[in-house]
């Protein structure tokens, strides 16, 4: 099984990179490493021969990118604490890299999903049976991650990274058939931005077909709204309609296409990001 690539720090800030998915992203900048972050950044993709550089930014640092030749592919509204911009930009250090792959199925995937109506509020009855996730629950979540992924951005196949992560602001939940864990996801905590990413939602394929992952998003939201998360977006795969359909039935908006971005499934994948303002200003 091909490895994830791994997460470290570039001077104050969180990056991932590695062969997997073939990038450097910058997931989490500390403002105080502006502006040699972003020669520091390139510099690393080119020493290692990486062909794209991403990096999750707010509008007041995209124009500092937008310079060093980093283009927008996906904007979400009110990312940073309710009222300032997002954004995912890119640079590509192979051109072969920035053109499209599967273009008419990603835009047939999207075209799906804008076409689905949304679905009616769940009310706190439809929700019992899901459940919060913890250190205890760890082996368990894991086996699930190993039963529906092939591989995977990051190593929740692990359950010494899956306990790293829920003790820095990630949540887990899940849906459980008996005493059987059969469908889980995480809600990824910014508490600086107060913002939230959906992720990590897999069902096991005996169980799919029952909505559950549109529950687990639904309680999701209600959990970190209660945190003071004014802002809750995805980055699901282009080529799958189910997510997609999840998050456009939600009432999310879509924000844009990232290109070629991810290692997931076995292949490089284009992903499309959906995002939703949970609290109003």
């Amino acid at each position: 099984m091909m490895q994830p690539d791994q997460v470290t720090r570039l001077g104050n800030s969180t990056i991932q990179h590695g062969p997997a998915s073939d990038r450097v992203y910058l997931m989490k900048l500390d403002e105080g490493d502006m502006p040699g972050i972003v020669d520091d950044l390139i510099n690393l993709g080119r020493s290692r021969g990486y062909s794209k550089l991403f990096v999750r930014v707010s509008a007041r640092e995209s124009s500092l990118f937008k310079a060093r030749g980093f283009v927008p592919e996906a904007r979400v509204a009110g990312m940073r604490k309710g009222c300032e911009t997002g954004y995912f930009m890119s640079r590509y250090l192979d051109a072969g890299r920035e053109r499209s792959r599967n273009a008419p199925l990603v835009s047939r995937v999207l075209d799906l999903a804008h076409s689905k109506a949304p679905e009616k509020i769940l009310e706190v009855g439809d929700l019992r049976g899901l459940e919060s996730l913890g250190p205890d629950n760890t082996e368990e979540l894991a086996a699930l991650y190993k039963n529906v992924f092939e591989t995977y951005p990051f190593p929740i196949m692990q359950t010494d990274y899956l306990r790293e992560i829920m003790a820095s602001n990630v949540l887990f939940y899940g849906v459980r058939l008996g005493r059987k864990l059969i469908a889980a996801a995480s809600a990824e905590i910014d508490t600086d931005w107060r913002c939230a990413e959906m992720t990590d939602f897999a069902t096991l394929r005996e169980c799919r077909g029952q909505g559950l992952a549109g529950k687990l998003l639904a309680y999701m939201e209600r959990q970190v709204r209660a945190r003071g998360i004014r802002t809750a977006y995805t980055i699901a795969r282009a080529e799958s309609p189910g997510m997609n359909i999840v998050f456009s039935s939600a009432c999310y908006q879509f924000g844009g296409t990232l290109k070629n971005n991810t290692q997931i499934g076995g292949k490089l994948e284009s992903m499309n990001v959906w995002y939703k303002q949970i609290i109003s200003r």
